[in-house]
């Protein structure tokens, strides 16, 4: 059981690529149906992962670095957002029904994820065109289309990943957490969240901020693309937007901010450490919870 798939290598040189760009220029070209295959082909390559809406730099994202800044790590292929809205305007909203559960809507829901070693506890909803890696473990929570969610990720109970959101490998969304989507206008960064960090409960980071690898956000923090984020380790604070930096510790904070009508608290985020075996011990998930299959074919439990 598994889900090895090739990624292309360079999205902005696919074929379709040039089909899908026109098409947005002249919406009247969506009358064809070799351009409606083309936009549903783009969306079932988003689905397997074979494609995704901002990839990384090699060499640059996920590094234990700060090189390359919130602009360096990660490139944005907008044609694939403007595919999804392609394929919005091309489908009729009808009903579909799974198990229980009966949806009225143009996107179907993502099914067959036994096959591709994922467990999902209902009723978390994952829209068509998301992928989900092998190992991930999915809550009651909801991942929509354009979205990446990595291998062995764990989604928990009523997170949100919204559209083209790029979460990485072995990452902890807790309860609540609210990831933004983007669509439009196309080109716009998603938010990427890289490898291995923990999104505490009831976060929200919106608006393209990149949390870099291993990093930890407190219970709470709210991440906007103008929220000051102040490293206050140092002697100076750092003030960094729209970009945490890798292995940052990060909690809620305020700062002073001075109005007509008199001066406020606003909130910030204060990075207050380095990600290290204490707070590794804080942030590490039981791996029975990221168990995806723990039976036998008899129903006995495996040790291995």
């Amino acid at each position: 059981m598994g889900n090895q798939i090739e990624m292309v290598q360079d999205p902005d040189r696919h074929p379709l690529r040039p089909v899908i760009e026109e098409a947005w220029r002249n919406r009247e070209l969506l009358r064809s149906l070799e351009v409606r295959r083309a936009v549903a082909e783009v969306i079932a390559l988003l689905d397997s992962g074979q494609l995704r809406v901002a990839t990384p730099v090699e060499g640059v994202a996920n590094s234990a670095s700060e090189e390359g800044g919130v602009d360096g790590r990660w490139r944005v292929h907008g044609w694939l957002q403007q595919a999804i809205l392609l394929y919005f305007l091309g489908r009729r909203s009808r009903t579909y029904k799974t198990g229980l559960w009966e949806f009225y809507d143009k996107i179907p829901v993502k099914r067959n994820f036994e096959s591709v070693g994922v467990r999902v506890v209902p009723p978390a909803t994952i829209r068509y065109g998301a992928y989900v890696g092998r190992g991930c473990v999915v809550m009651p929570s909801y991942i929509n289309i354009g979205a990446y969610v990595d291998e062995g990720t764990m989604v928990d109970t009523w997170a949100t990943v919204g559209s083209c959101a790029q979460v990485g490998k072995r990452v902890h969304i807790s309860g609540g957490v609210g990831i933004g989507g983007v669509l439009e206008p196309p080109q716009s960064r998603p938010v990427i969240i890289e490898d291995d960090c923990f999104l505490g409960s009831r976060c929200v980071v919106v608006e393209g901020v990149v949390v870099c690898r291993g990093s930890v956000l407190g219970a709470g923090v709210v991440l906007t693309g103008s929220t000051r984020i102040i490293d206050v380790r140092g002697d100076e604070p750092r003030v960094y937007r729209g970009y945490v930096p890798p292995y940052s510790v990060v909690i809620p904070g305020q700062v002073p901010k001075s109005f007509p009508g008199g001066t406020y608290l606003i909130p910030c985020a204060l990075i207050i450490g380095r990600r290290g075996a204490r707070t590794e011990a804080k942030v590490a998930l039981n791996e029975a919870l990221r168990q995806v299959d723990g039976l036998d074919k008899d129903g006995l439990a495996v040790v291995e």
